[in-house]
């Protein structure tokens, strides 16, 4: 009875196929796309990189938490187990230690599930030894890594042919013997590579790859079609997504970059973009990388590098004072001309982000003509100790050093309403972190109380995230960062705007 109904249902299903596969190419699509997620950031990284030294404790320790974090999310996104918040972040920073697990951390035997992370981490692991000895991409290594990530994985789920879902046993750095077309809830079904054609699609995939490298296209545009394109040809009989995370994170390491994690929380977004890519629109699917490796690189340029004095001897901490000393005299007049081009480019953002906000408020007071003079530039900013306090909790909140003495400029811009109401919107431009070569962008938003007088802060409200930009970089490159600027004191008022009219009730 049971399978008759199985099948019943199944015939009734309304399949309606998506072709996602065809030839694969690096399109006019992908060369258009734009990469200012990332590029407004990475002269800061490329610096701070250079100061880092690989075997530092502090930079391995951050690292090794990006692999274990990547192979965590690589296995929950693709439903191989589940985990709790709580865990996953114990084992992020602590490593994975069955004994931490308690009853409900997990929906897979705890055995089971450090084999498959285990797994997850030797296989981003050996992406960091394949890019340290330089090693060749090939089709081969391909299916090595897939071998990797498999290790412990013995079945892949599967259709007969009355659509019933069954295990069936999984082939381990082999490419499919059958269509791996999945079928959503909806009847649609995602129609792959078929078999025949994988072979030749992932040599290809290998020459294509080559070819950008050598033409130097960016490594994020890189990483990302390769993504893409591997997801589409869909070679494995399982295990594709986590396969095409790794080659991705490959190309971006290769590049002093960071590997790629998606998070569970993301998986909305990240099949919505993967979908938009499969349709010639890439451009949301490279945002998101982006994004994620900018994410990496604020919590490096936030990472405070420090001479762990447990394990140092006197002579090994006086070595490292005179090398430290040593490198400072050599790099004074390299010092100088950087310590110009800083003042010079924060000017340029300090200015151009007052104009922004003067803009807003002038588009604004437009569209306001008729009910009054609402918007206005405000030159009566809010008590010093209260600024500095709020600045500094917005870091915490964002997860980063905001420090006192490198609050750059504050620029406020006044809403009066009828009946007395005030706020402020604050513009917010300091150094992030310990970083002089990195600027944090942020907003606040107060209700302001005058009863007796004074402005006094009665409350305040989310803000937008803080936009994060390097200012290493020459005058006639400094331009390409505005426009993300802009977009950002928009962004705030429109949170501002939101925020007031939700709290009027006519």
């Amino acid at each position: 009875m049971y399978l008759c109904v199985k099948i019943s249902e199944f015939l009734k299903m309304e399949i309606k196929d998506v072709p996602i596969w065809k030839p694969i190419e690096f399109s006019a699509a992908w060369e258009q796309c734009s990469t200012s997620k990332l590029d407004v950031l990475l002269p800061s990284w490329v610096r701070r990189r250079q100061t880092l030294k690989e075997d530092s404790k502090a930079y391995n320790q951050f690292m090794d938490r990006l692999k274990r974090q990547h192979a965590i999310e690589t296995g929950v996104i693709e439903k191989l187990y589940d985990l709790s918040e709580g865990v996953t972040e114990t084992f992020i920073r602590e490593g994975f230690v069955e004994s931490y697990l308690q009853h409900g951390d997990t929906n897979i035997p705890p055995h089971q599930l450090m084999h498959y992370l285990n797994d997850n981490f030797s296989a981003i692991d050996f992406v960091f030894d394949v890019v340290k000895n330089n090693r060749t991409f090939t089709v081969s290594f391909i299916k090595e890594l897939h071998q990797l990530i498999t290790r412990h994985q013995d079945t892949a789920e599967g259709r007969d042919q009355f659509g019933t879902r069954l295990q069936i046993p999984l082939l381990k750095g082999k490419f499919k013997e059958r269509e791996n077309n999945p079928t959503r809830a909806d009847g649609s079904r995602f129609l792959y590579c078929p078999p025949i054609h994988v072979d030749a699609e992932m040599d290809r995939l290998v020459d294509i790859l080559a070819d950008m490298e050598a033409k130097k296209v960016k490594p994020l545009l890189v990483a990302t079609w390769l993504h893409h394109a591997f997801v589409i040809i869909h070679p494995f009989q399982d295990g594709n997504g986590r396969v095409a995370r790794l080659l991705a994170s490959l190309v971006l390491i290769k590049h002093g970059l960071f590997p790629l994690t998606v998070k569970r929380g993301d998986k909305k977004r990240y099949i919505d973009a993967l979908e938009l890519a499969d349709n010639g629109e890439p451009q949301k699917l490279v945002d998101y990388f982006g994004e994620m490796q900018k994410k990496n690189i604020e919590g490096a340029l936030n990472m405070r590098l420090e001479v762990d004095l447990s394990q140092t001897t006197l002579s090994e901490i006086a070595s490292i004072l005179v090398e430290k000393l040593e490198l400072e005299k050599s790099k004074k007049e390299e010092s100088m001309a950087f310590q110009k081009r800083i003042e010079r480019n924060t000017a340029i953002i300090v200015s151009s982000t007052a104009r922004f906000l003067e803009e807003v408020n002038f588009e604004l007071q437009s569209k306001f003509s008729t009910l009054g003079n609402f918007f206005y530039p405000s030159d009566i900013p809010l008590q010093r100790d209260y600024t500095l306090n709020a600045i500094s909790k917005f870091a915490h909140l964002h997860n980063y050093v905001f420090i006192h003495n490198h609050s750059i400029a504050n620029i406020f811009s006044g809403i009066q309403l009828p009946e007395e109401r005030h706020y402020r919107l604050l513009i917010t431009i300091h150094n992030y972190g310990y970083e002089m070569a990195t600027l944090a962008i942020g907003s606040l938003f107060f209700f302001l109380d005058t009863n007796f007088g004074d402005f006094e802060v009665v409350e305040s409200y989310p803000s937008v995230e803080p936009l994060t930009i390097s200012i290493d970089t020459e005058e006639e490159n400094i331009d390409s960062v505005l426009p993300e600027i802009k977009l950002y004191v928009h962004d705030a008022m429109t949170l501002a705007l939101a925020q007031i009219a939700s709290e009027i009730n006519p």
